[in-house]
């Protein structure tokens, strides 16, 4: 066997037990499908609900700018948008300022969705919270703020 990929098991240990990378995806998965879970009576994911209250806004949203703020590229947001378009929470048109860009708005439904949406994301949220003991909730936003 070549000595250079044969790789110690203790590596493996090393980077289980290490690894921020990992670590920030485990734990982001396990918050995601808290949210989902609580969610779910309304038919909506956290991800659906991130995209909606990003449009919470007095003027319609650019795509880039809602593409920066969730940390995706265009195609994915495009993506994103199609199950909300269809389900009429959301109305993509074009940018009267720049007829070659798109804005999303939030319609009346979005709205009324996203409404009763906040009372579960507020006890989800609090709960998850919670769950960081006497770790600092606002110390832990400002470290993955400095991470993104």
């Amino acid at each position: 066997m070549d000595k250079a990929l044969d790789l110690p098991f203790s590596l493996t240990h090393q980077v289980r037990d290490a690894c921020l990378c990992l670590h920030i995806q485990r734990a982001a998965r396990a918050v995601a499908r808290r949210f989902d879970d609580a969610f779910r009576p309304l038919d909506l994911t956290n991800g659906q609900f991130s995209l909606l209250m990003s449009l919470n806004r007095p003027v319609a949203a650019s795509m880039g700018s809602v593409a920066a703020l969730l940390a995706m590229d265009r195609t994915t947001l495009t993506a994103a948008l199609k199950p909300l378009e269809r389900r009429g929470l959301v109305r993509v048109e074009v940018d009267e300022a720049d007829r070659r860009s798109r804005v999303m708005i939030l319609t009346p439904a979005g709205r009324k969705l996203l409404a009763a949406a906040v009372p579960i994301w507020k006890r989800t949220h609090a709960a998850v919270e919670r769950l960081l003991g006497d770790s600092s909730a606002d110390q832990l936003r400002a470290d993955l703020r400095a991470l993104s």
